[in-house]
């Protein structure tokens, strides 16, 4: 299904609330392209993990993200996101990046350069962005924003169900733990914290399914601007 005006919708929230795989369907259902900003961050980690690279020297890391080329592809399991050519869709998501990304992420100057490549993604429109200061600082400007929340516990299972799909075990009770970690650091940050912008809509997914929550959005784009669609 194509979608006539090719508009930009930011979804944001925290940590396992669905914005990735809610954004993921959502581009493929309007034929529009996925934008997920948190794995571009996961990426830069990963890198940075791999060079030794002290985490908490802003400088040293913003010089590695400006020398990094981060790009997507599609292919039949969805997304695959390149680090300098190379597919780090499985590794980007194992706990020493997990544990280490908020971290990066909230460095000033290197969010000014993962920010400057996110809006130039977006540009020409077509496009679903997922991450957590979407609406607020990277396209503030967005036709539609969605803060996507869930109550910690269904979000723990969530994230429970994606790393034991990668052959990772650990307790709900840490990860738990992590998320609530994590809520903590992304929205006390200096820089591009975590918050809802103040025209995004909400919506709880504690108790929707993937395909309920994209089809919330999706009934939202269509009535907000009377959109045709074609197959």
């Amino acid at each position: 299904m194509v979608m006539h005006k090719r508009i930009r919708i930011a979804i944001d929230g925290p940590a396992a609330s669905g914005k990735s795989t809610t954004a993921r369907l959502l581009a493929e259902k309007l034929g529009y392209m996925h934008i997920d900003t948190g794995a571009m961050y996961r990426a830069i980690t990963l890198k940075a993990l791999e060079e030794n690279i002290d985490l908490t020297n802003e400088d040293r890391l913003t010089d590695l993200a400006r020398r990094c080329s981060v790009t997507f592809e599609r292919d039949q399991s969805g997304n695959r996101i390149f680090l300098n050519g190379r597919d780090v869709t499985q590794e980007i998501r194992n706990p020493e990046v997990t544990k280490n990304v908020s971290l990066v992420s909230s460095h000033p100057k290197l969010r000014e350069v993962m920010v400057e490549l996110q809006r130039l993604l977006a540009a020409k429109g077509g496009v679903v962005v997922d991450g957590r200061d979407i609406g607020t600082v990277v396209i503030p400007d967005a036709e539609v924003k969605v803060f996507l929340v869930a109550d910690v516990d269904e979000r723990a299972k969530r994230r429970m169900a994606d790393l034991q799909k990668t052959g990772i075990t650990t307790s709900q009770q840490q990860v738990e733990q992590e998320l609530v970690d994590r809520d903590y650091k992304d929205s006390t940050r200096s820089a591009s914290p975590l918050r809802k912008a103040d025209d995004a809509i909400e919506i709880d997914t504690t108790h929707l399914t993937i395909d309920e929550q994209v089809q919330k959005i999706f009934e939202y784009v269509q009535k907000k601007y009377c959109l045709n669609n074609e197959n």
